[in-house]
């Protein structure tokens, strides 16, 4: 093994033993290592690496919530590897296979005002008559309170995938009347 594998799992026992310092020794050379390899990750991926930062948070948490379940007698390494991986890979699965570009590369593109269909209050509530109950009311809530998922479906008394279904198909149809 390797020095910083030795040093590794030493700290690594002392810290399940109650040592802090020792920890905080561990998790501050953890992310010196952590930093560049979830940065590289990310390249790969052809993702921006200011996400790296989240990431490596990410490993750190779950290094310290299943310490306890390091075996004591194998290398730290790869076992905090491992943990990196499956959490970069839950990042860029998060992620989707959206990107980020600046705005400043398309201003000159974009509309100078809002070139959507504009609909009066009065207009509003007599589209959302149209719409079947149930999908009124979350669209109400939603689009037009701004009252977030979660409180709608507390306050609906409906389940949070429910208030998503009934806001998507209650969208949809309003931009069909619309359009």
């Amino acid at each position: 093994m390797k020095e910083r594998e030795h040093q590794w799992c030493a700290w690594m026992r002392a810290a399940i033993e109650g040592d802090r310092p020792a920890y905080n020794r561990l998790l501050h050379d953890l992310v010196a290592v952590l930093r560049p390899v979830v940065r590289h990750g990310l390249f790969r991926a052809g993702r921006d690496a200011a996400e790296a930062e989240d990431i490596v948070q990410e490993v750190l948490l779950a290094v310290h919530l299943k310490r306890h379940t390091w075996d004591v007698n194998l290398p730290v390494g790869p076992w905090v590897y491992a943990i990196a991986r499956h959490k970069l890979i839950d990042a860029l699965r998060r992620r989707g296979n959206r990107y980020d570009l600046p705005i400043e590369l398309f201003s000159e593109t974009l509309p100078a005002e809002d070139s959507g269909p504009q609909v009066s209050g009065r207009d509003m509530e007599t589209y959302l008559g149209m719409l079947p109950q149930g999908q009124s009311v979350v669209v109400r809530a939603i689009a037009i309170e701004g009252v977030s998922i979660s409180e709608t479906a507390t306050r609906l008394k409906m389940t949070e995938g429910a208030v998503r279904v009934a806001l998507h198909r209650g969208l949809a149809a309003l931009a069909k009347k619309l359009s």
